[in-house]
């Protein structure tokens, strides 16, 4: 499935895997301010901040898996399934659907306190895009460089939890992820002592021991466990490419390599691509499966007081540099 996390050095970084079994025909896509978005039950928005994201355009609308605006908020959704509930609309809420909850946040808010404001009258409704893609079911992390939240729309309504970690996959809900820390409060990244038993002598048997009982698995838990412990231990020099390297070490943590997680006979999830953005000066970089290079699309390089879309298709194969 999916991982998405926050870093801070000098500047704000945001960013996720992508794991799936196949690609809708993803694009680095930056919305500019004049493009028109048409909500289905909240009418228009003429004008917005712009933003950049991967997403698949069907119908000439950008379906965001990822994006930040201008002003740096970030905003991610995740696979939730079985556990997203959207309802009916609300003539007394704000009803906006799963796949236009991205456009909708990032092209008027520029920070999380102005996100909170919005969220307290919205309703997600259940309306696919059309008949060929259903209604997904998500939960999403909001960022700013100040703080993060989660939002999940289930049967009990709609929930957002603080997000202090600045983590999240899957299920379950982001109330029992933060929970299931609990359990690895002792992880260190230092050399691990003996603490079994003062009967037995027990050692460290080799270097690299750091980290010891660290789930490994690709289980969404699993991976947030491992992604909030790398994160959270993570050095790095303030530079953009000190900083950007160490932003995909850590989401190298929880990449899925094709194999390793079969959905059915002869078809695998993988980690289609990785993402970070550098939500300070609207840099977008990104690795696929097929390409370990990272690239940048720079969306203060586009007009973005124009109104139509401006869309990058992701290189796919991998890009060897010869040193002789």
């Amino acid at each position: 499935m999916c991982t998405a996390v926050t870093y801070k050095t000098k500047d704000f970084y945001f960013g996720r895997t992508l794991d799936y079994d196949f690609s809708y025909g993803d694009e680095i896509v930056i919305t500019p301010r004049g493009y028109p978005f048409h909500f289905r039950c909240a009418g228009g928005m003429q004008t917005h901040y712009a933003m950049i994201g991967m997403a698949h355009v069907a119908e000439n609308y950008p379906l965001y898996y990822e994006a930040a605006n201008e002003k740096g908020l970030c905003m991610a959704g995740l696979n939730f399934v079985g556990n997203a509930f959207y309802g009916d609309e609300n003539e007394n809420k704000d009803n906006i659907s799963q796949f236009e909850f991205i456009p909708w946040i990032l092209g008027q808010c520029a920070n999380i306190r102005e996100v909170r404001e919005l969220l307290k009258k919205i309703n997600l409704v259940s309306i696919a895009f059309n008949e060929n893609l259903p209604v997904a079911e998500l939960h999403w992390i909001i960022s700013d460089s100040d703080e993060s939240i989660t939002v999940e729309s289930v049967r009990d309504g709609v929930k957002i939890y603080d997000n202090p970690i600045g983590t999240l996959t899957n299920n379950p809900s982001f109330d029992k992820q933060m929970f299931q820390l609990n359990n690895y409060m002792s992880l260190s990244p230092k050399m691990p002592e003996n603490h079994f038993s003062n009967k037995l002598p027990l050692q460290a048997y080799s270097r690299g021991m750091g980290a010891l009982g660290l789930p490994g698995d690709l289980s969404s838990q699993s991976r947030f466990i491992r992604a909030s412990f790398v994160k959270m231990n993570s050095v790095s020099g303030e530079t953009e490419n000190e900083s950007v390297s160490q932003f995909f070490h850590i989401l190298g943590s929880v990449d899925q390599q094709r194999g390793c997680c079969e959905l059915e006979k002869g078809k695998y999830e993988t980690t289609i691509y990785t993402c970070c953005i550098n939500a300070c000066s609207g840099m977008y970089y990104y690795t696929t499966y097929g390409n370990h290079q990272i690239t940048a699309v720079n969306m203060h390089k586009e007009n973005l007081d124009g109104s139509e879309l401006i869309r990058y298709a992701p290189v796919q194969t991998e890009q060897f540099r010869e040193q002789n």
